[in-house]
C-alpha cells in the first residue's frame, strides 16, 4: 500500500502543495497572521471572563471606555484584514515570478477596491473585514497574474535615466502595467454593476457564496476530512498543514469574527470550526496530537531503545507543537504500525470535541493564538473558559490510550529483530 501511495499520490500531492497560488495564499496569511494575533488578545483584553480584572478596569476608566483600547485593536487588525490579504497574497504572488512584488501588492490593493463599496464617508459594507476575504483573495491573484505578465513585456517599460533613483525607476516600469491592470478590473465592475445592476458585488458575493460555504465547512464531515487529509498526507512524507492551511485560513478569520460578534451580542457563537478550535483540541503537540504519543513512550516504551532517545529528543518541542523530531526519528512516516493511530487520533478527537462545543458544554474557540502555545493553556485562552482547559486534558489522555497498544505493538516488534 505505501509502495502505491509513494509511487502515484505522493507526487500529486506534492505537486499541489507547491502549486504557486496556493503557496501564495498560505503565505500572503503567514504575512498578517500577526496582526490575526493581535485581533484576537484585543477580544481577550475586553472580554476576560474574570470580574475581578473588569472591576479593576472600570474603577481606573469610566465604566466600559476602557473597552475602546481593545476595539482600536480589533479596528486595525480585523477590521482591514480584506485590504491587508488583498496585499499581501498578490505580492507572494508576483515574487513568485520573480516580479515586482512592492507593485504588485499595491496594485492588488487597489484592484480589490475597484470592486468596494464606497459610502459618503468612504469604504462602507463588507470591504475591509472578513466579509471580503472570498473576493479579495480572487482578485489579488488575478491581478498579479495580469500585473506579472504585463511586466515583462519591453513595450510597457518605460525605461529611466541611470541617474535616477532605482525606487523611481521601479515605479516607472510599473506605471503601465499598473495603469492597465487597475483599469481592467474598474471595467469589469462597472460592467457588473451596469449591466447587473449589482451595486455591492462583495456584498452580493457574501451572501450567496461566502456564507453558504461557511455553514458547509462547519459540519461534523468538514471537521473529519480537515482532521484526516493533513494526519494521512504527513504520513507520507508530505507537509500537511501547508496544503490544508490555505483552506483553513479561508475560513478561519471570518469564523473567529462572527464568534465574537455573537458573544459580545450575547447570543451562542456560530462557528465550530476554526484554527484555534484545531490547535487546541486536535493539534496538540503536532498533527497527529503527537504529545500523546509522547507520554505514551514515557509509559510504556522506555525499553525500546529507538524510541526511549527519540522521546526524550521530541518531549521539549513536543510542549510547543513541533513534531518533526518524532515524524522522522521514529519514524511516523511510511511506519505501518504507527500511521494507524496518527491518522485516526485527530479524527476521534475532532469528533469528541466538535459534539461537546455543539452541545453548549464547552464554549466556541474565539480566540487566535500563537500555534505553538502549550497543549491545555491554548485550550483555556481560545475558549476563555477552564472548560477548554479541561477538554484539551481528557482529549489528551484519550490520545494517550490510543497510542498505547500501538506503542506496545512496536516493543514486541523491536525485541523481535533484536532476537534475530
Amino acid at each position: 500500500m505505501f509502495r502505491f501511495l509513494e509511487e502515484k499520490f505522493v507526487p500529486v500531492a506534492a505537486r499541489i502543495g507547491n502549486q504557486r497560488h496556493l503557496v501564495a495564499i498560505r503565505d500572503g496569511f503567514i504575512t498578517v497572521m500577526p496582526l490575526t494575533i493581535i485581533g484576537s488578545l484585543a477580544v481577550l483584553i475586553n472580554n476576560l471572563p474574570i470580574k475581578f480584572y473588569q472591576k479593576a478596569l472600570d474603577s481606573i476608566w469610566e465604566h466600559g471606555t476602557w473597552t475602546q483600547w481593545g476595539g482600536n485593536m480589533w479596528g486595525a487588525t480585523f477590521g482591514i484584514i480584506s485590504l491587508l490579504l488583498a496585499f499581501s497574497i498578490a505580492y507572494h504572488l508576483a515574487k513568485s515570478y520573480d516580479k515586482d512584488g512592492l507593485s504588485a501588492g499595491v496594485i492588488g490593493l487597489s484592484s480589490y477596491l475597484t470592486f468596494g463599496t464606497f459610502g459618503e464617508g468612504g469604504l462602507s459594507g463588507l470591504t475591509t473585514g472578513t466579509g471580503g476575504i472570498f473576493v479579495a483573495i480572487i482578485i489579488a491573484l488575478l491581478s498579479s497574474e495580469v500585473f506579472s505578465r504585463l511586466s515583462g513585456k519591453r513595450k510597457l517599460l518605460i525605461k529611466m535615466p541611470d541617474s535616477v533613483p532605482p525606487a523611481v525607476s521601479k515605479s516607472f516600469a510599473a506605471l503601465l502595467p499598473a495603469m492597465i491592470t487597475v483599469a481592467l478590473f474598474a471595467l469589469v465592475r462597472t460592467i457588473i454593476s451596469a449591466g447587473f445592476t449589482i451595486p455591492d458585488i462583495i456584498g452580493s458575493f457574501y451572501s450567496t457564496v461566502q456564507e453558504p460555504f461557511m455553514g458547509l465547512t462547519n459540519t461534523w464531515a468538514a471537521a473529519l476530512i480537515l482532521a484526516f487529509i493533513p494526519a494521512f498526507l504527513w504520513t507520507l512524507g508530505i507537509h500537511g498543514g501547508n496544503i490544508i492551511d490555505p483552506f483553513m485560513q479561508s475560513i478561519n478569520l471570518q469564523a473567529i469574527e462572527a464568534n465574537v460578534a455573537a458573544i459580545s451580542a450575547g447570543d451562542v457563537a456560530p462557528y465550530i470550526i476554526n484554527k484555534p478550535f484545531f490547535d487546541a483540541f486536535v493539534n496538540m503537540g503536532g498533527a497527529g496530537t503527537t504529545i500523546a504519543l509522547i507520554i505514551a513512550i514515557f509509559i510504556i516504551g522506555r525499553k525500546n531503545k529507538q524510541y526511549r532517545t527519540v522521546g526524550n529528543l521530541s518531549a521539549a518541542p513536543g510542549i510547543f507543537n513541533i513534531n518533526e523530531p518524532l515524524l522522522f526519528g521514529l519514524p511516523i512516516v511510511l511506519n505501518p504500525i504507527l500511521f494507524i493511530p496518527f491518522i485516526l487520533t485527530p479524527m476521534i478527537n475532532v469528533s469528541i470535541a466538535y459534539f461537546v462545543t455543539k452541545w453548549g458544554m464547552v464554549p466556541a474557540a474565539t480566540i487566535a493564538i500563537p500555534w505553538t502555545t502549550p497543549p491545555i493553556i491554548n485550550g483555556f485562552l481560545v475558549t476563555q473558559s477552564w472548560q477548554g482547559a479541561v477538554l484539551s486534558f481528557v482529549l489528551i489522555v484519550i490520545s494517550v490510550c490510543i497510542y498505547l497498544p500501538f506503542v506496545a505493538m512496536a516493543n514486541r516488534t523491536a525485541k523481535m529483530k533484536e532476537a534475530k
